[in-house]
């Protein structure tokens, strides 16, 4: 399992994702979800993934392969950052179909991957997809400005109650490692290394911002300690319910 979440702003994209692949009793495996396409002030591309490991890594392979052979369509070809979503979504198709011939249909083997596609292409504005199993995308939306793949839950109420477009970078990004540190603290197949990148609008370059925080990180230990001890704070200082059963009394009053 993983973890991987990108926020659309006013001023660019962030992108955070986790590293790891297992986190079995005997080996924990790390793995870079974080693959980044760029031609300098032309356009800049994130790929984020989450699922299967052997069909995700396939994909990013031949999206390479079709770059160095630069065949018809590739990823710097495309005109629009959504033609390169449908691509995507193509590869990753003609994989698990791949997978799924070798395996059978009662092997019980599952090759899906799901993508976060994010980038720009000059002449137009920032774009973000999140590409399905099945080979369909969608777009973030003017309410929820992010997308998340991978182990979503945990992480997301904190980016419902903080993000919004007009968000500012550094906050975006202090609430993306939140998230993610939030779903480690409950699910131990998502861990670190941390990458976290601001990709700045109309620059059309492969990054304004990128930090790796590996476990025991100074930054990515005073981050959680700093949370926890606001979020007891935070809690403390509730309203008292005294008021509504002083209010409210019960039906045996």
């Amino acid at each position: 399992m993983t973890y991987c979440l990108a926020i659309t702003l006013e001023e660019g994209l962030v992108f955070c994702s986790d590293s790891r692949t297992n986190a079995g009793p005997d080996r924990v495996s790390k793995y870079s979800k974080m693959h980044r396409f760029s031609v300098p002030y032309e356009r800049s591309m994130v790929i984020l993934t989450a699922g299967n490991l052997a069909t995700s890594q396939a994909v990013i392979a031949q999206i390479q392969r079709d770059l160095e052979e630069d065949t018809e369509l590739n990823i710097f070809n495309a005109r629009y950052v959504s033609d390169v979503a449908d691509y995507i979504g193509e590869i990753s198709l003609k994989e698990q179909q791949k997978y799924a011939k070798k395996g059978g249909p009662n092997a019980g083997f599952n090759a899906s991957a799901t993508f976060i596609l994010g980038g720009q292409i000059k002449g137009h504005a920032p774009e973000l997809y999140m590409i399905y199993p099945e080979g369909n995308h969608i777009t973030a939306s003017d309410l929820y400005p992010y997308l998340q793949i991978g182990e979503t839950k945990y992480g997301k109420p904190i980016l419902d109650r903080i993000i919004r477009s007009d968000t500012p970078v550094e906050t975006a990004m202090r609430c993306a490692l939140v998230s993610v540190d939030s779903t480690m603290r409950s699910n131990a197949t998502v861990g670190p290394p941390l990458e976290c990148l601001f990709y700045r609008k109309d620059s059309l370059q492969p990054h304004d911002e990128y930090c790796i925080l590996e476990e025991g990180h100074p930054y990515l230990s005073d981050l959680r300690q700093s949370w926890d001890d606001n979020i007891r704070l935070a809690f403390d200082n509730l309203p008292s319910l005294s008021a509504v059963f002083e209010a409210d009394p019960s039906p045996d009053q």
